[in-house]
C-alpha cells in the first residue's frame, strides 16, 4: 500500500496494542514500525532500475526480515522504555505484528512481495487492492487522525482504534468478494471463448475496487479488457495485444531483460516505438484503458535506452488525467 496508509495503519495498531502503556507515543512508534520494510527504497541510489525492481519488496518484505528486525527493535525499545511497564516479549509481539501486517497488506497489490526471500524468489500478489485505495485507507486514516487529538486517557480511544481497523478490514473482505466475483466471470467467459483459463489475472483500476482490469493469455499474446462488478452485459469486450517476444532475440541474454521477464511473471509484450524496443509489463494496467482500449501501458521499459528508465512503476500512471478521464472512469464503474 501507499506510505500514508501504512503510517495510519501502524499508528492505529500502536494505539490498540500499547496505547494504555505508552499513551500517544504508541501512535508514533507504531507508524514508524509499520514503515520499516519500505526502507528498501534507499537501494535505488546504487541499483539499476531493473535491479531495483527485484530488490523492492524483496528481502525487507520477507518473513525472515520481519522476525530478525522485530527482535532487534524490541531489544532497543526495551532498553529505552524500561520504566513503561512494557516487557521485552510485549515489544517483540508488537513489532512482529506491525511488520507482518505491512507484509500481508502489500501482498494484496499487483507488485508482489517476496515473503520467502532469500530462500525463494517467488512473489506473492493477490491482485485485490490498488496500491492507493482511499476507501481502504479511510478507516485507519480517520481513526489515527482522531486519536492524535483525543486526550491520552479518553475512554473512547480504544473504540476508535477498533473502529478504524474494523472499517479497513471490512473493506478488504469486501474487495476479496469482488475479486472472487470478477475471477469467476472471467473464467466462465474465457472457457466459452476457448481461451486458456490457466493464465489470466485481474486487478483493480486506480483508486477503486469496482472496475477491474482483465488480462487473458492466449498462444501468441494477450486479450485485455475491463469488467465492472456492476456490469449487466455478459460478453467481456477484449482488445488483443501480441506478445512480440521474437523482437527480443538479439538481446535475449541481457541480464536486465531477464530480470524484467522474471519480474513480469511472463505477462509482458514488446513493441518497437520509433526504433526503440519497449518492454511493457501488463500487470500494472494502462493509462486510462477503460477510455481508450489501445492506451499505452503504465509500466514500460526502454530496452535500447536503459538510462531513461526512472520511476518505472509510477511513470505515466496518471498522465493526461483530467475531468473527462475521471468522469469516464466513474461512468465505466457504473456498468454497461
Amino acid at each position: 500500500m501507499d506510505s500514508i496508509t501504512h503510517l495510519a495503519l501502524g499508528a492505529t495498531l500502536g494505539e490498540l496494542m500499547l496505547g494504555k502503556q505508552l499513551g500517544k507515543k504508541a501512535l508514533a512508534i507504531g507508524a514508524i514500525a509499520q514503515s520499516v520494510p519500505d526502507i528498501d527504497f534507499v537501494a535505488a541510489a546504487w541499483l539499476t532500475p531493473a535491479e531495483n525492481l527485484i530488490a523492492h519488496r524483496g528481502f525487507t518484505h520477507s518473513l525472515l526480515f520481519a522476525g530478525m528486525v522485530s527482535l532487534f527493535l524490541a531489544l532497543i525499545a526495551d532498553r529505552w522504555h524500561r520504566r513503561r511497564h512494557v516487557f521485552l516479549g510485549n515489544w517483540w509481539i508488537f513489532f512482529a505484528v506491525q511488520l507482518c501486517v505491512h507484509l500481508f497488506i502489500d501482498g494484496f497489490n499487483a507488485y508482489g512481495v517476496g515473503w520467502l526471500e532469500p530462500f525463494s524468489h517467488l512473489r506473492f500478489s493477490f491482485n485485490t487492492l490498488f496500491v492507493a485505495d482511499p476507501f481502504f485507507s479511510f478507516g485507519v486514516g480517520l481513526a489515527s487522525a482522531v486519536l492524535i487529538f483525543l486526550k491520552r486517557h479518553h475512554f473512547h480511544r480504544t473504540r476508535w482504534a477498533i473502529l478504524g481497523i474494523g472499517l479497513s478490514a471490512a473493506y478488504l473482505a469486501y474487495s476479496v468478494v469482488n475479486k472472487i466475483t470478477i475471477d469467476q466471470s472471467v473464467r466462465s467467459e474465457s472457457r466459452l471463448r476457448g481461451f486458456n483459463t490457466n493464465r489470466y489475472f485481474t486487478t483493480p483500476t486506480p483508486l477503486n475496487n469496482w472496475l477491474w482490469y482483465v488480462v487473458v493469455e492466449d498462444q501468441n499474446g494477450f486479450q485485455i479488457g475491463y469488467r465492472s462488478v456492476f456490469d449487466n452485459q455478459l460478453e467481456l469486450k477484449l482488445e488483443y495485444f501480441p506478445k512480440n517476444d521474437s523482437l527480443l532475440n538479439r538481446i535475449h541474454d541481457h541480464e536486465s531483460l531477464q530480470r524484467l521477464i522474471r519480474f513480469s511473471q511472463g505477462y509482458y509484450t514488446v513493441a518497437l516505438v520509433r526504433d526503440t524496443l519497449v518492454f511493457n509489463d501488463l500487470r500494472f494496467g494502462q493509462v486510462g484503458g477503460w477510455q481508450n482500449p489501445r492506451a499505452p501501458f503504465v509500466f514500460h521499459y526502454y530496452l535500447d535506452h536503459p538510462e531513461e528508465n526512472t520511476l518505472l512503476i509510477q511513470r505515466g500512471r496518471f498522465a493526461g488525467w483530467n475531468t473527462e478521464t475521471v468522469r469516464s472512469l466513474c461512468k465505466r464503474i457504473k456498468g454497461n
